[in-house]
């Protein structure tokens, strides 16, 4: 397991940002950081609130990005990864903008009582009262509101608190002319600025909280990090002697105890005693697993059943645990494209709105009025009362400019460039981190968004299809051949010149033979100068013969001929399903081998689920063509789909020519030998049992266990899908509510249906809007999977 790494020459770091509330600030942020000298990139995420920053340390500091970001109206600091449980401190500063917000709405409505008939408050129905109210709404709660939105149209950078800034202080001013020249017969509608300010601090209110769930499962991860482990300083002469000590404090090598019941504080390997170990956290299976002196355990997971003793082999930001939180952040921050298209979008959005209430109370005022005189007359602007009490109605101009006005406030309060910024971002959050939690690790949206896209999907066939375990079956000596080193020539001679050549390889046919020759207690015999030659096999010196171990193919290509009843041996044996693996020492035959691997239980279900879901299934293989097409035909594959002989280059190539095609390819492999055609495709995946640069190279990683690990590729399609319908939906009501909110708000209903939506109902609507798509994006988690 690994995690993404910048280049060499960059490093990364993660801010936490506060005071983002839509996309446009999203954009202010990101191109604040992206003119900062030093700074390579720059990814913003409104939902978890952090900024993902890749810098040159020896240009910019990060507190340095952090205190520009603060003095941007946006304050900042690095982010500390620590989670733990939250603090009364915290819970309470959570709720109390979700009473604040509620007493506010509760407040602002008390004047409309006053028009029940029998109902009289005399007090809290006054002007005075809901003119103080909403003055000590504007200066008080809303004064974050007021100074964001007037920073940001100061600094060019206007966002969603501009427009409410200026609808609700509209609303005040045009009340306060009412109050002080009551001759103009104006409406008062001072409790306009306080629904507004109420709603919005409401709406914001339970998107937080549902933004919190969404970022759950991140939390959980964090909370799975132990804080202390028992380190046994002497475990030789004082083996139960330990000393609890900070779990970062932990280095490579140390020897811990652990009890049962307790969490593995680092990633180690098992010294003494057997256990078992529920590694749901890292897998998503539930079931425990055995463990063994020589097995490795992975920090966080739950040591069940016995102690035992470990030795420390991967401590802090080394372990998987860490590994994997790291992953999932920096998957959290990375955008879809869909995702760009939007934060662009919603950058400019507030522009827009702002020149359509312009443009509004332009036409009401001058020419609305004038078309349809009727809307000052029919009961969609209530009448008022003179000074001497007796009902009087506003005179045509005023009644007009009042009308404008409103529609205006209706029109800045209504746009919401919010939905349009979450829509995306809060079902990438979710599906990542659902992913997680299901042992499927997923670099990013944009990984999600093209798995989406694939169209076909090309498999490794060994250790990716198979278990990558397989065993020598057949090992025999050409009787035509006379062996150059050693005395004796035999059937053993051929696996001991063999393993001899392989021992130190990681690759699974190599393990086979190498693990053959213990069985046999056979010796190695000194081998020198190795060279592995890529999709071919190996060679070496033996007492200073040049040994070749490899395929038929790469020995003809040498010049070695391979006798006839030998090539007849190796088909029958082909035929069979096994893998062929032939020796020749200084341009003599010798002999071969024959491996076999078995097929992952899961694989042949696997593949027809996939072709269910419309994929197109490929394999490729370095194996001989006759070995292929058995292991394709027990897959249910078609001849034509699978690729034999194949170098790692050769898998490359083939991936490209198939995207030359116009397919969206992805690569399911496991090995060093897959790495090129992983990172040719659009879509790398890779087992987590596979090699370091496998991992590294594949931009999804299935963390799973032992059962059906293949079968998680069902789950990452299942879970793109998903994902992507939600953004689409979320996109879309997005986009619906402001096509449809901005006309009704600036009046379109209102010469023929007498429709005028007031301030305070497109605040309600606007915070209901936001809180729908981050609500929609939730319920992704009901998504059922394997895991």
């Amino acid at each position: 397991m690994t995690s993404l790494s910048p280049p060499p020459s960059t490093q990364q770091i993660v801010l936490a940002v506060s005071g983002m509330k839509c996309a446009g600030c999203v954009q202010a942020v990101e191109k604040r950081l992206q003119q900062q000298p030093g700074v390579a990139t720059a990814v913003v995420n409104l939902v978890t609130e952090q900024a993902a920053i890749e810098y040159i340390p020896q240009e910019i500091e990060p507190d340095s990005l952090a205190k520009v970001l603060t003095t941007a109206g946006f304050p900042s600091h690095v982010q500390n990864r620590e989670g733990g449980p939250e603090t009364p401190t915290q819970v309470l500063k959570e709720t109390q903008p979700l009473i604040l917000a509620t007493v506010l709405v509760l407040l602002s409505g008390v004047g409309h009582l006053g028009h029940i008939p029998g109902f009289t408050l005399p007090w809290l129905t006054s002007i005075q009262f809901h003119w103080g109210l909403a003055t000590l709404a504007l200066l008080g709660p809303g004064r974050p509101i007021l100074w964001e939105g007037w920073q940001g149209l100061w600094q060019n950078r206007p966002n969603m608190n501009t427009l409410i800034s200026l609808g609700s202080v509209t609303a005040y001013l045009a009340s306060v002319v009412a109050v002080v020249w009551p001759q103009l017969y104006w409406d008062c509608f001072f409790d306009a600025p306080v629904m507004i300010v109420g709603l919005i601090l409401l709406g914001r209110a339970l998107e937080s909280q549902a933004r919190g769930r969404t970022k759950a499962s991140l939390e959980k991860l964090l909370a799975l990090q132990p804080m202390v482990a028992r380190w046994l300083p002497n475990p030789q002469v004082q083996p139960e002697r330990f000393v609890e000590i900070p779990a970062r404090d932990v280095q490579i090598g140390a020897w811990l105890q652990v009890l049962p019941g307790d969490k593995f504080p680092v990633d180690g390997r098992i010294l003494e005693g057997s256990t078992l170990v529920d590694e749901a956290m890292l897998t998503g299976e539930a079931m425990p697993v055995p463990k063994i002196v020589g097995d490795d355990v992975v920090a966080g997971t739950l040591n069940q059943s016995a102690l035992i003793t470990i030795e420390a082999t991967r401590t802090g930001q080394q372990t998987t645990l860490a590994q994997i939180i790291d992953l999932v952040e920096t998957a959290q921050t990375r955008k879809a494209p869909i995702q760009q298209f939007a934060d662009r979008v919603a950058g400019y959005f507030t522009y827009g709105v702002l020149a359509i209430a312009t443009l509004t109370f332009l036409f009401w005022v001058g020419i609305g009025v004038h078309l349809w005189p009727e809307v000052l007359t029919q009961g969609t602007l209530p009448m008022t009362h003179s000074p001497n009490g007796v009902a009087a109605e506003m005179a045509p101009q005023a009644a007009g400019i009042l009308l404008g006005l409103k529609l205006a406030i209706a029109v800045l309060v209504i746009a919401c460039p919010c939905a349009l910024g979450l829509a995306t971002p809060t079902a990438i959050l979710v599906g990542t981190s659902l992913g997680a939690e299901r042992g499927l690790l997923i670099r990013g949206g944009d990984v999600l968004e093209q798995v989406d896209r694939l169209d076909t999907l090309v498999f490794d066939k060994t250790g990716t299809l198979t278990t990558g375990h397989p065993q020598v079956t057949d090992y025999w000596v050409s009787e035509s051949s006379s062996l150059p080193v050693g005395e004796d020539l035999s059937s053993q001679t051929v696996l001991q010149l063999a393993a001899s050549l392989e021992k130190g390889s990681r690759h699974p046919l190599a393990t086979a033979i190498v693990e053959q020759a213990d069985a046999h207690n056979l010796s190695y015999l000194s081998a020198t100068a190795l060279e592995t030659v890529s999709g071919c096999g190996v060679t070496g010196q033996i007492d200073g013969a040049l040994a070749r171990l490899g395929s038929a193919q790469w020995l003809q290509d040498c010049g070695i001929l391979i006798p006839q009843q030998n090539q007849h041996q190796g088909h029958q044996l082909a035929q069979a399903g096994k893998t062929l693996i032939h020796l020749a020492v200084d341009h003599t035959y010798v002999g071969g081998l024959a491996v076999q691997d078995t097929l992952r239980a899961e694989a042949g279900q696997t593949l027809k689920e996939l072709q269910r879901l419309g994929l197109r299934i490929q394999m490729l293989t370095g194996d001989q063509a006759a070995t292929a097409h058995i292991v394709a035909q027990e897959l249910g594959l078609e001849p034509t789909a699978v690729q034999a002989g194949v170098t790692p280059g050769g898998k490359a190539a083939f991936i490209a020519e198939l995207q030359a095609q116009g397919h969206q390819v992805g690569m399911i492999g496991d090995g060093i030998n897959d790495a090129p055609a992983l990172a040719q495709a659009n879509v790398g995946i890779s087992l987590s049992g596979g090699t370091d640069v496998a991992i590294e190279t594949a931009q999804i990683i299935l963390m799973s266990g032992d059962a059906n690990p293949l079968y998680r590729l069902v789950d990452v399609l299942r879970l793109s899908r998903a994902t992507f319908r939600k953004i689409q939906q979320n996109l879309f009501w997005a986009l619906i509510y402001n096509l449809i909110g901005l006309p009704v708000a600036a009046g379109i209903l209102l010469p023929k249906f007498g429709v005028l939506l007031s301030p305070a109902s497109s605040a309600a609507l606007m915070a209901f809007s936001s809180v729908s798509v981050v609500t929609n994006s939730l319920r992704l988690r009901r998504l059922s999977l394997t895991g």
